[in-house]
């Protein structure tokens, strides 16, 4: 089956809406229908698909998931706030920038990016709006700083990846933290300008970070204490070599109950089989994309389609600068009509190959390949992101990704010196070893 004619098929199908899962279950199945004498038929899929679900390391990825979703109904994300608000809330853009470190430490937690715009966004953006910000200008901040749940670690995106590419996982949580401070700078970089340039309502936003400060300094720390402890327990067990992310994603489950449950008081038994309940809805539709995807990747393999688009690209040029620059326009375009996760899955077997054939080592790769979807998820047409912040705010998709367009410079900006300065994402696993 020509190559050209299997792509075009299979953007005609996601165009079309279908499901996803569904798309890549076809198309794996397509070759051998077409050629029966193909050596991948339909049993061989479903021997993929269930191989690709039986993965010791994919099972963190409900765990973190359930684990964000009981930290979010705890009410974590408004305690966070109010300690980040309590040290920049009267500086120029002060409590614009709080909501993007709230939005950087809760991706330390829930490991998602729309978890953390939902958890995050849903305290704040109103916040924000009563301190006389625009509603579309808090929105769009909550929006694209979400999309570093996926960048700061433990991130479920880079989970997925390691399984994908068979890359360490721990050394993606090192790797990730670094680069997901630069963006996060840069936000905090384009909001000072904003709010220099369009004003504040000084007095308002005085009036309430004299009401946070009333509250003191060690009743905030005692009042956040057990949320900021949070990503020190999950990632403090990775690093240290205690436990595999698998085995941290449990613990942080039961650190997340014991918290909400016992100290917080936040959640109540009664409450569990709902949030449970969610967690095992929104991971089957996960598993089952993944599952497919497996089997996709497994039929493009068969059909020697990667070692044909790798050497189609390196025929372009032989300069790395050009190849990179190909690679991350690629992934833009993908993550903005398909999802993260099965963005992964297809994209890592085609483009890592090309990628090492230039020199870059497949954990920056993988930090570059999550930042360049991370993107596609505030960017129509299926950025989940614009979708939750939209629904959230009751503001048109279109016209709120037209107001993150200059967050998204900035986002692409950062993107552009990770890709050409792998130090940044290399500094710190090169130290641990």
């Amino acid at each position: 089956m020509a190559i050209g004619v299997f792509f075009i098929l299979l953007a005609v199908l996601l165009i079309a809406a279908m499901p996803v899962g569904g798309v890549f279950g076809i198309m794996s199945i397509l070759p051998s229908i077409i050629n029966p004498s193909f050596p991948y038929g339909a049993a061989d899929v479903a021997r993929s698909m269930f191989a690709g679900m039986n993965s010791f390391t994919l099972l963190a990825v409900p765990l973190f998931m359930v684990s964000g979703m009981i930290m979010a109904e705890g009410g974590l994300s408004e305690r966070l706030f109010n300690f980040f608000a309590y040290f920049i809330g009267n500086k120029t853009a002060g409590f614009p920038c709080a909501v993007i470190v709230t939005c950087m430490f809760y991706a330390a937690i829930s490991g998602s990016s729309p978890a953390t715009v939902s958890a995050v966004g849903a305290m704040t953006i109103p916040f924000l709006v009563s301190m006389g910000y625009e509603k579309i200008f808090a929105a769009s901040i909550v929006m694209v700083a979400g999309g570093l749940g996926v960048i700061i670690p433990p991130s479920i995106s880079y989970i997925v990846y390691s399984a994908a590419a068979n890359a360490s996982p721990s050394k993606l949580f090192t790797a990730g933290i670094i680069p997901g401070i630069l963006i996060g700078f840069s936000l905090m970089v384009y909001s000072y300008y904003y709010c220099r340039k369009h004003g504040e309502d000084k007095e308002k936003l005085l009036t309430n970070y004299n009401e946070i400060r009333q509250r003191g300094f060690w009743r905030l720390l005692k009042d956040s204490f057990w949320a900021l402890l949070t990503p020190v327990i999950i990632l403090g067990t990775i690093y240290s070599g205690m436990c595999s992310p698998t085995e941290s994603a449990v613990i942080s489950v039961f650190y997340g109950l014991f918290v909400c449950i016992c100290i917080y008081k936040s959640i109540s038994l009664r409450n569990l089989g709902d949030v449970f309940m969610s967690g095992a809805k929104t991971y089957v539709n996960i598993l089952f994309v993944i599952a497919a995807a497996t089997s996709f990747a497994r039929c493009l393999t068969m059909l020697r389609y990667p070692q044909s688009i790798s050497q189609s690209v390196l025929a372009v040029s032989d300069n790395k600068i050009v190849i990179l620059l190909i690679m991350n326009l690629i992934m833009l375009v993908c993550g903005m009509i398909i999802d993260n996760i099965p963005n992964i899955m297809i994209l890592s077997p085609i483009l890592v190959p090309i990628a090492a054939a230039v020199g870059v080592d497949p954990i920056h790769f993988g930090i570059i390949m999550t930042c360049n979807l991370a993107v596609g998820m505030v960017t129509p047409p299926m950025g989940i992101n614009l979708f939750v912040a939209s629904g959230m705010t009751k503001i048109p998709m279109l016209k709120l990704a037209k107001a993150t367009v200059p967050f998204l410079i900035a986002f692409v900006i950062s993107l552009l010196v990770i890709v050409f300065v792998p130090q940044i994402s290399m500094f710190l696993p090169g130290l641990a070893g």
